[in-house]
């Protein structure tokens, strides 16, 4: 009688096991927004950027590009787009500045590319 329960309670965890196993191919996972992109980089950093501009007295024989870039280097466009929209945005550069065109100068002195539907807001 015994051998016939623990039979019967194997059969059935082996039954619901295979059932339930089966039962989540169907199922569709959540989707959890990613984060928004945020600059990795210590925005105030970012103030030697004005050099790129001509705001700031430049040291001769050095690219203005150099200091600005090597703080962005490694960055992916993405990155880099958001880390100098932050510096322009907190004026860091110590100027208020047309945040779309001194963007595009920036991102493209560093040899970068603005992300397409990029909007610094």
């Amino acid at each position: 009688m015994a051998s016939k329960l623990v039979t019967s309670i194997f059969i059935f965890i082996l039954i619901s096991s295979v059932t339930f196993s089966g039962a989540c191919n169907t199922c569709t996972p959540t989707t959890v927004p990613p984060p928004p992109p945020s600059c990795p980089k210590d925005t105030l950093k970012l103030g030697v950027c004005a050099d790129v501009l001509g705001l700031v007295n430049v040291v001769v024989g050095t690219p203005e590009s150099s200091k600005c870039c090597a703080l962005l280097e490694g960055l992916v466009d993405l990155e880099v787009a958001v880390c100098l929209c932050t510096a322009i945005k907190a004026n860091v550069l110590g100027i208020n500045l047309n945040i779309p065109l001194t963007l595009s100068l920036l991102v493209s002195a560093c040899g970068k590319t603005i992300p397409p539907g990029f909007k610094c807001e």
